[in-house]
């Protein structure tokens, strides 16, 4: 099993075929909350599953 690493929202929006703006709105919408900086693999999950996604793309 390999170690999920920290991504930022950027790489996040590309693996799920948006842009960032569309990343940003959708998370608004979800109620997601993300500190400031990388997003990390706990919140990723939380991301793909809202998304409706089992794991990372």
């Amino acid at each position: 099993m390999e170690k999920q690493k920290s991504k930022t929202r950027q790489q996040i929006a590309d693996e799920l075929g948006m842009s960032i703006s569309t990343f940003r709105r959708w998370l608004k919408r979800n109620d997601i909350i993300l500190p400031k900086g990388l997003v990390i693999p706990a919140k990723q999950k939380l991301i793909y599953q809202k998304f409706y996604l089992d794991e990372e793309p």
